[in-house]
């Protein structure tokens, strides 16, 4: 079991470190960008919200608490197997 530890220890330290070095790469901006234009909910340049960081780190945790269900019900049948047999 200390080996299925190990793994996702070293697979949740990969994810952050890609998500904390992702977050570094874009340098500030020179200039603003240009307000939208077209009056009301017209189009032109908008941009949306950016949602990759909070999702990576929702699938991460997700990944995480799912690994960590799997290990409680694998010990528990362990457990049950040793006082039964």
């Amino acid at each position: 079991m200390k080996n299925i530890r190990k793994i996702l220890l070293t697979l949740a330290f990969l994810f952050s470190a890609t998500f904390m070095f992702h977050s570094f790469a874009d340098g500030p901006l020179d200039n603003p960008p240009p307000p939208p234009g077209g009056g009301h909910g017209g189009g032109g340049n908008t941009q949306g919200a950016p949602i990759d960081g909070g999702t990576g780190i929702l699938l991460v945790l997700g990944a995480c608490y799912g690994g960590l269900s799997l290990y409680k019900i694998r010990k528990s049948q362990q457990d049950n197997q040793e006082v039964t047999g």
